[in-house]
């Protein structure tokens, strides 16, 4: 089947992705009429520097030179907003609702801290958004919580959302290095921001799973409650010990739904056993598993960022919703494709998770400190499951290599993370350590 009507797209964005997305509607628009059978074209795209070469060049009458060629066009059907960023792309979304244009986005920043506002808008006014670029690039993700799994509850999604920071845990765990070391090598690779904040304090992958627990679980959350953890004081003793108790480290993001709205999402690193599946992905790349009542444990893998597969996504949205615009259909398809309701989740407390834990301890190598802290334990129901405590430490611990003090760690059956704060801070002011002590989370499914 063929539509007649020719759908007219701008970008608004000029970047990597953007290059990406002008590249494939362009070169490959015959490749997607013959399956979509949607004539696409790209009509504009602004940016605010033209002077700069890019990677795919546009002719001049493709070149749009203030943002009024874009919105005042009411040959425009869709906008892709491809800036980054919080005000400027917000503004400019609410706008193109309020002129009819319907809206694809890769922003995870905007729709994880204004999706509310945005979602609430467009649907006021029939007009439906993309997004499947927003999380993990390449990898349907949103495409398969909206439409494959929708005979599933989605009892818990979570993965590797950010290709930086696994390619950091990746080289630290493989090689032994540090963690300034191998940041210092990501960004000479282009695997880093000059400015890798965002990524390696867990807000880039805090930004997607509030999107993907938005959608799980079919309400809206603010985003300031969300629990965030980055990789910024990872040492490379502690995913040492931790190879030696069988978990391999990664910076995962969480979320689990229960009853009555409640819902917990967190990011940070995370110990999971070295046979899972999500412990073998390596590098830059990307990879989540979906838990569904139905169809059980799913895993999606692939590239999560990069100029192509984020604008292989971006393009799967610009098709979907031509097709949409070419049947007369709105914004009504995509409430009951998504199952959006209006309704605010309700995110637990930070000192109401359970889950297992991984503490170490700097200690002075007398007798009796293992039994001390064991009991300070006990007297907060919290049961150890493995113990590591050894002699001495050379060269894996930051100012610690002197014999006096040596780590023990352990490895704790599942806790309230209100009692192992608890018992963290007896034992830390009973002077039976020096120091904080180190805690990671550890998911392995235990019952």
């Amino acid at each position: 089947m063929e539509f007649s009507k020719e759908i007219n797209v701008a970008i608004v964005g000029y970047g990597v992705v953007g290059n990406g997305v002008a590249k494939i509607l362009e070169e490959e628009k015959e490749l997607i009429l013959k399956r979509s059978g949607i004539k696409i074209n790209l009509k504009k795209v602004f940016t605010r520097n033209w002077n700069k070469k890019f990677p795919y060049p546009l002719p001049d009458e493709k070149k749009a030179y203030s943002l009024d060629e874009i919105l005042d066009d009411k040959d425009i059907d869709i906008v892709v907003e491809l800036v980054g960023g919080l005000d400027f792309p917000y503004k400019l979304i609410k706008e193109c609702i309020n002129r009819g244009k319907h809206i694809i986005t890769a922003n995870k920043h905007l729709l994880a801290e204004k999706g509310k506002e945005i979602f609430t808008l467009a649907e006021e006014k029939n007009i439906r958004i993309g997004f499947e670029g927003a999380v993990a690039g390449g990898i349907p993700i949103i495409k398969a919580l909206r439409e494959s799994l929708v005979g599933n509850r989605i009892e818990k999604i979570y993965g590797i959302l950010n290709g930086t920071t696994n390619y950091i845990l990746t080289e630290m765990y493989g090689k032994g290095k540090n963690f300034n070391e191998v940041l210092k090598e990501a960004q000479e690779l282009g695997y880093a921001e000059a400015d890798p904040t965002l990524d390696i304090n867990g807000v880039d992958a805090g930004h997607k799973i509030a999107i993907l627990a938005s959608l799980s679980y079919g309400g809206f959350l603010n985003f300031s409650d969300v629990y965030i953890e980055g990789i910024e004081d990872i040492e490379k003793i502690d995913i040492q010990l931790g190879k030696e108790l069988g978990y391999t480290l990664k910076l995962l993001a969480i979320a689990k739904g229960y009853k009555n709205n409640e819902v917990e999402v967190r990011v940070h690193p995370t110990f999971i056993p070295s046979e899972h599946p999500l412990a073998k992905v390596d590098g830059v790349f990307n990879a989540i598993m979906i838990k569904g009542n139905n169809v059980g444990e799913s895993m999606f893998y692939g590239k999560g960022a990069g100029s192509l597969p984020t604008a292989s996504a971006v393009v799967s949205d610009i098709v979907d919703i031509a097709k949409s615009i070419s049947l007369g259909i709105g914004r009504e398809i995509e409430i009951t494709s998504m199952n959006w309701e209006h309704k605010d989740l309700n995110l637990k407390k930070v000192s109401d998770f359970y889950t297992r834990y991984y503490i170490r301890f700097m200690v002075p190598d007398t007798v009796g400190i293992l039994s001390k802290i064991a009991g300070i334990f006990a007297e907060y129901n919290i049961s150890i499951a493995a113990v590591i405590q050894k002699e001495k430490v050379v060269g894996l611990y930051n100012g610690a290599n002197s014999s006096d003090f040596i780590p023990l760690v352990l490895l704790t059956h599942t806790a309230s993370e209100n009692s192992i704060q608890k018992a963290i801070e007896k034992v830390e002011s009973s002077n039976l350590t020096k120091g904080k002590a180190k805690v990671i989370r550890v998911e392995d499914e235990e019952e």
